[in-house]
This record gives C-alpha cells, sequence and structure tokens, in this order.
C-alpha cells in the first residue's frame, strides 16, 4: 500500500512543477511543488521498509508515468535525481549498522541535497528559494519519520 501512494506522489508532485504556477520571490521562483515534495521521502522511506530495495522498480515506474502523464524533461530529472538519492540512502542502509531512525537521518544528509540539487538543476527549476524551501521540506518529511521511528524504538526499549 505504501508503494502505492509513493508511486502516486511523485507522479502528483512532478505534475505540480509543471501545472502550477511559481510564486515570484526575491530569491527566484518558488514552487509549490517545493513545499509538499518532503512528504515523498516519508512516503519512500515507509514503501522500502515494506518492499526493501525493490523501492527502484517503484520509483522506475514513477518515472514512466511522468514521462507519459506530465513531461519527459521532468521525468528524465525526477528518474536521475531519485537514482542519486537511492543510491546514497543505499550506501548509508547498507554499511552502518545503527538504528534505523539514525540511518534515516544520516542518509538524509547526503540523499535531500543530492536529490533537489540534481531535480531542481535538470528541471530548470533551481533558485536559491526553491532549493532552500525544498530542503526544509525533505528535512520536515524526514524528522517527522526518524521521531515516529525513535518512539517506536524507545517503546520496544522499555518494554511498553
Amino acid at each position: 500500500m505504501w508503494v502505492v501512494f509513493y508511486v502516486a506522489s511523485i507522479v502528483a508532485v512532478n505534475w505540480m512543477f509543471t501545472a502550477i504556477a511559481p510564486w515570484h520571490t526575491p530569491m527566484g521562483d518558488l514552487y509549490l511543488a517545493n513545499v509538499v515534495v518532503g512528504f515523498i521521502f516519508v512516503l519512500r522511506d515507509y514503501a522500502q521498509r515494506e518492499v526493501g530495495h525493490y523501492i527502484l522498480f517503484a520509483t522506475a515506474a514513477a518515472g514512466v508515468l511522468t514521462w507519459f502523464m506530465v513531461d519527459p524533461a521532468i521525468a528524465v530529472a525526477s528518474i536521475t535525481a531519485f537514482i542519486l538519492s537511492e543510491t546514497a540512502d543505499w550506501g548509508v542502509y547498507s554499511f552502518l549498522r545503527r538504528p534505523l531512525s539514525q540511518r534515516i537521518l544520516i542518509s538524509s544528509l547526503f540523499a535531500i541535497p543530492l536529490d533537489t540539487l540534481a531535480f531542481q538543476y535538470l528541471a530548470g527549476y533551481l533558485t536559491p528559494a526553491a532549493f532552500t524551501t525544498e530542503l526544509a521540506s525533505k528535512a520536515v518529511g524526514v524528522l517527522i519519520v526518524w521521531y515516529i521511528l525513535r518512539a517506536r524504538d524507545q517503546r520496544f526499549a522499555i518494554g511498553v
């Protein structure tokens, strides 16, 4: 179920970049998608827990759907960005032997800036306003997942 939400959210956010006009700010254009995209990282973490590294197939499916439903250029930017961030996540998840909540925070330090910079640059949406807002949005999403997982780990540690 998480995988379906994950794929649908990727397509929806990619659509938002092309369908909803940006806000013009002194730091450059800002898109609504920059604000909400962080929740894709929340969905990705849950979907990845559901299917493991097969999440890459879900990401590819989202790219194909974006190609046909939104815009091929956005699909290329999206897939490239997700490949970079998933590779960073894979490295952290595979080599660190820490609790999941810590691995999520550590991998985000690498994956979020890579994903954001790659997508925005390739899609032609890179502005200081868009970059910083999207980083913040993704960081909030990651912190939500981290908090939930940490609380779960603490409950198990005390036997609740």
